[in-house]
């Protein structure tokens, strides 16, 4: 699998802070044997989120886009917001089991309002912004991952085995 990932920050885009959870996330992927085919960094700007989650979706086709950032509920917290207008399906479980794993360490994970979906042939993931919760965020939905993947892509074996006679 091939994967984007796109850190929304303010102050990493501006050079303010240096950007840990995008590269957390690649090493989590890379010893999963997932390759990222781009890591960068936007601010906390719909204008600037969808367009960058539109062209890794419809031109560079990665299986999977996570962003990283954006996700909570200050003003600038506008990741689902931009992830919205570019999904066609959206997938709520991803962001169930995210927020109920997270609610086992922190009552602020209530706050959260990742999501998860699907543009045409890609699997689009939020993920909080620090670079412990994003990386465990994922590891929560991962099981499921590539099942998703698989499905989007078009694979149309069962889902679950038939049951026996």
């Amino acid at each position: 699998m091939k994967a984007g990932i796109l850190t929304v920050s303010d102050r990493g885009s501006r050079g303010e802070r240096v950007d840990a959870s995008g590269p957390a996330l690649k090493r989590w992927l890379e010893d999963r044997g997932v390759t990222t085919g781009r890591l960068e960094i936007v601010p906390d700007e719909e204008d600037r989120i969808a367009p960058v989650l539109r062209k890794w979706a419809d031109e560079e086709e990665f299986e999977i886009i996570l962003t990283t950032g954006g996700t909570g509920v200050s003003p600038r917290d506008v990741t689902p917001e931009a992830t919205l207008k570019v999904v066609e399906r959206t997938i709520p479980g991803f962001g169930e089991r995210m927020r109920g794993k997270s609610l086992e360490k922190t009552p602020t994970a209530i706050l959260s309002r990742a999501i998860a979906g699907v543009r045409k042939r890609s699997l689009i993931i939020n993920l909080p912004g620090s670079p412990k919760g994003a990386v465990e965020n994922l590891e929560a939905v991962w099981d499921a991952v590539p099942h998703a993947v698989a499905k989007i892509r078009g694979d149309e074996s069962e889902c679950a085995s038939p049951p026996i006679p």
